[in-house]
C-alpha cells in the first residue's frame, strides 16, 4: 500500500523497522474490530493481539504482512488520538530481552 503514498519499496529501511507493532496507550474497552478498521488502512494485517491481563491491559501487537506497511502506519499513527488517547507506536525488538538476559549470563560468566 506504501507505492499509494509514492514511496518506493527499493528503499532501505533502518535496522529496528520490522513488521511488527507494539501499540501502547490503547483505550481499554477497543475491540479488535476497531482495531483492524483503524490499522488495516495501511496494508494487509496478520494478526491483532489485544492485552487482556491487567498488566498488559491497554496495548496490542499489530503484525503486518509487509514491513513497508507497517513502517506507513506507524508514521501516520503515532500520536493518533482514539477516544481521548494519544497512540504510541514502536516497532517490536525480539532481540531486547534476548540480549538483557545475554548480559545478566556474562556478568555471572566473568565473575
Amino acid at each position: 500500500m506504501s507505492l499509494a503514498f509514492g514511496k518506493t519499496r527499493t528503499a532501505q529501511l533502518p535496522p529496528n523497522v520490522n513488521r511488527i507493532l507494539l501499540v501502547k496507550n490503547l483505550p481499554f474497552k477497543i475491540t479488535s474490530d476497531e482495531m483492524y478498521d483503524l490499522f488495516g488502512k495501511y496494508g494487509a494485517i496478520r494478526q491483532i493481539r489485544i492485552g487482556n491481563t491487567q498488566k498488559t491491559r491497554g496495548s496490542a501487537f499489530v503484525v503486518y504482512e509487509d514491513i513497508y506497511d507497517a513502517k506507513e502506519a506507524c508514521e501516520h499513527l503515532q500520536g493518533f488520538n482514539v477516544t481521548g488517547r494519544y497512540l504510541v507506536l514502536l516497532y517490536y525488538q525480539t532481540n531486547y530481552r534476548s540480549k538483557k538476559t545475554d548480559l545478566g549470563k556474562e556478568e555471572e560468566r566473568v565473575e
